[in-house]
């Protein structure tokens, strides 16, 4: 057979469903290759929507991604993407075309060394230059793909290999093996947290690789330990349970943090250091730690180890929960609770025109009523959404954090879809990220898919604005002039509705998340918030 047929057969035998890509000249072998084959092919606009799209379905299925480019320009578009799946957690296969062998030795038309490029952002990038070893190469990369912490690979398959003929069948996928911590360590973490007095529980990306969103509530309830999440793992526990403190990810004093000002030990579970660093939440390295995740810590001064629990989450909490003595709950935690739940619902009914951020995210929880995977662009929404939107169930709120990479959200969505049919979506984007990759709602249309997206418009950078003003209490190059959305949506063949008052945004949003088409929400956004916020943080302290 040829050896981009080969190929093919061995992405088949991974359970590959779909590769996001553009077609090149680079990679017809491979294109023409899949046309006998039950994987689909989702042709995008833009190359960096097609790493996206990877990059979410890979979050949301624990199974890796696959987006395609040629060579040169059509892979280093790839790039940002890549990024993000490789600083959050992501397993993706990217697949690049390349020149062929006989002209990579010296200057030629569209070659640069993607292997070289791809290094510094992959677990692993390999080119193929013998087809017997497609087999290896394609299993190897997928297993590499979702081993702990999982993260993007990288295979390029030049153009003359792919024509070539060859013999070989793909090799069997096996399952990857599970692994626990030593007994005695066990022992040891069970001794430090029957010690504490007021343990409190930092969940993180992890918890949702694993599957551990049961385990650890159980863990919780049982032991009577409040549970703060990363932007990473909301919805670890639902948004009314009496444990959760809510979400900790701003790089200020918000007053989450008011609850590791309270506590004596912390168990950080399934938590990545990318996410939020230790100084923002244990300053003074005054906290002992228990690390439980599936792999060792990262060394940080301000990540002062009691003991490291390594290796499969769901399974080290299912092991240490019998040897751990039930809490009171301290009556300093159930104030806090109250408190925060005042603070991030102060806002929710503030009517006006524009309509102020917090106003935008409860209506919108009102409308999904915690159905909906919400997928969170990057910008000043971004945060307002990491700090206030509580989701009802795991893996239900995907942002961008490690890399937190503009341009996410419509891709991203479509992805979603693609992986969770049944499921509304709801895109939400800032004016500026929404520019960078809306095109993609052509590739929406034409697969005949259905999501919402809101639109914070303002016609600003305003996450940009925000920081700038904190800094220098002036502005500078942040402004850029908006398209009509609604005309912009309507050239696609997607109905668009324009919200200018609180008043009208709820109906919209249910209107459009009960539809079975895609509705693009044009919301203008009043983000003189922004300042406020950055005020009251400033003045933050823990009066408990």
């Amino acid at each position: 057979m040829k050896a981009s047929d080969l190929f093919i057969k061995c992405l088949e035998n991974e359970g590959v469903e779909y590769i996001f890509g553009i077609p090149g000249e680079e990679n017809t072998d491979l294109i023409d290759s899949l046309i006998d084959s039950n994987i689909q092919f989702v042709v995008v606009h833009h190359e960096q929507a097609a790493a996206f799209m990877a990059d979410v379905y890979g979050r949301l299925t624990g199974k890796p991604g696959v987006c395609l480019a040629t060579l040169g320009p059509g892979a280093t578009n790839l790039l940002t993407g890549i990024g993000d799946a490789y600083l959050d957690y992501s397993p993706v296969v990217a697949i690049t075309g390349q020149a062929g062998l006989e002209r990579i030795h010296k200057q030629s038309h569209q070659y640069i060394d993607i292997i070289g490029v791809f290094e510094e952002v992959t677990k692993w990038s390999q080119q193929i230059r013998v087809p017997h070893t497609i087999p290896e190469i394609v299993r190897k990369a997928f297993k590499k793909a979702v081993l702990e912490k999982p993260g993007a690979v990288h295979i390029e398959l030049p153009e003359d290999i792919a024509s070539m003929d060859t013999e070989g069948e793909p090799i069997p996928v096996t399952k990857v093996p599970l692994y626990l911590p030593d007994e005695e360590e066990i022992k040891k973490a069970a001794a430090a947290i029957n010690e504490a007095k007021r343990p409190i529980i930092l969940a993180g990306n992890g918890v949702i690789r694993d599957k551990a969103a049961g385990a650890l509530r159980k863990f919780a309830e049982d032991n009577n330990i409040p549970v703060v999440n990363t932007f990473m793992a909301k919805g670890v526990l639902s948004s009314d349970h009496p444990l959760t403190l809510y979400t900790v990810g701003i790089q200020a004093k918000d007053y989450v943090l008011c609850g590791f000002d309270i506590a004596d030990l912390i168990i950080t579970v399934g938590y990545d250091i990318v996410e939020y660093l230790p100084k923002y939440w244990n300053d003074e390295a005054m906290n002992k730690i228990i690390h439980i995740d599936s792999l060792p810590a990262e060394v940080d001064g301000y990540y002062p180890l009691q003991s490291e629990l390594v290796g499969n989450i769901k399974k080290t909490l299912e092991a240490l929960n019998p040897h751990i003595e039930q809490k009171e709950l301290c009556s300093k935690i159930k104030q806090l609770k109250t408190q925060l739940v005042e603070k991030l619902h102060a806002s929710d009914d503030t009517s006006g025109s524009p309509i102020i951020p917090q106003r935008i995210l409860a209506d919108l929880k009102r409308a999904e009523k915690g159905e909906a995977i919400v997928i969170s662009d990057v910008g000043a929404h971004k945060l307002w959404i990491a700090r206030m939107y509580q989701p009802e169930k795991p893996n239900h709120t995907i942002i961008s954090n490690g890399f937190a990479t503009m341009g996410i959200a419509v891709p991203g969505a479509i992805a979603a879809k693609l992986a969770h049919p049944d499921k509304p979506v709801v895109a939400v984007t800032g004016d500026g990220g929404f520019l960078m990759n809306g095109v993609e709602l052509a590739t929406a249309k034409r697969l005949g898919i259905s999501f919402t997206v809101v639109i914070f418009h303002d016609e600003k950078y305003g996450l940009i604005e925000w920081k700038q003003l904190n800094k220098f209490n002036r502005t500078n190059a942040i402004e850029f002039t908006d398209p009509n959305f609604l005309q912009f949506a309507e050239s696609f063949g997607v109905k668009g509705i324009k919200v200018t008052h609180s008043d009208e945004l709820l109906p919209a949003l249910e209107e459009a998340i009960s539809s079975n088409e895609i509705v693009l929400i044009d919301v203008d956004v009043d983000y003189s918030e922004n300042e406020k916020l950055s005020k009251t943080l400033g003045d933050y302290i823990c009066k408990l």
